[in-house]
């Protein structure tokens, strides 16, 4: 497999562990998942033989990781919501808290987040929403076979992951690439670990939807 000539969504799906890889070299699979490699990486400070030599080591392990386009959609859907959507609910407010704290403490610091808390009230806001239209609206669409009624509901599923995307690049704004700064008390630390497993699980979500749950209703309508 070229694996430069792939996109990164197909890469994603095919290489159990390759989102480890993209996160490593802060490549966005989700959203940006129709770029190739090739054109991801260009400009970047690290090789094309660096990446590939991580993309052939993770896809040389055992994974239990499991490969979801073989699945029903109910089934993937059923893991989307117990996976990501109950855990969003649980990691968001948990930041909020940690965020207003951190500022509360550290607000006359230069790298304090000033505003990190207000942003991630906004992300819990429309991130909600969002959930609520899949959980309420497309979800038991694509759960009924009704694919072709899902189209237009699908479009802007897309269009609010673009969003989301958007708002995690504030957050790397805002946190210096989610990076503590030296001396970093425990709760700033805990709260930027939150942040890089929000980050994370946001991403898969996006991507599981974007390049797998998506592609397949759109097929069978």
């Amino acid at each position: 497999m070229n694996y430069l000539e792939q996109t990164l969504a197909q890469l994603a799906c095919d290489i159990p562990g390759a989102t480890r890889v993209f996160h490593k070299y802060k490549l966005d699979f989700c959203c940006g998942g129709k770029k190739s490699l090739a054109d991801a990486i260009a400009d970047r400070n690290f090789t094309a033989d660096q990446i590939i030599a991580d993309l052939n080591e993770v896809s040389q392990l055992q994974s239990e990781s499991k490969d979801w386009r073989l699945s029903e959609p109910s089934d993937l859907i059923d893991h989307i919501l117990s996976r990501y959507h109950d855990i969003h609910r649980i990691q968001l407010p948990e930041l909020v808290r940690l965020a207003k704290r951190v500022e509360h403490v550290h607000g006359d610091r230069s790298d304090c987040p000033t505003g990190l808390s207000q942003h991630l009230e906004f992300m819990l806001q429309e991130l909600e929403n969002h959930m609520q239209k899949e959980e309420q609206i497309l979800f038991p669409l694509l759960k009924s076979g009704n694919y072709t009624f899902a189209q237009g509901p699908i479009a802007v599923m897309q269009h609010e992951h673009e969003e989301h995307g958007n708002s995690l690049e504030v957050i790397g704004q805002l946190t210096d690439g989610i990076v503590p700064p030296p001396f970093a008390c425990v709760t700033w630390r805990a709260l930027y670990t939150g942040l890089t497993q929000l980050k994370e699980d946001l991403m898969a979500h996006i991507h599981l939807e974007n390049n797998v749950l998506f592609p397949a209703a759109l097929a069978a309508a």
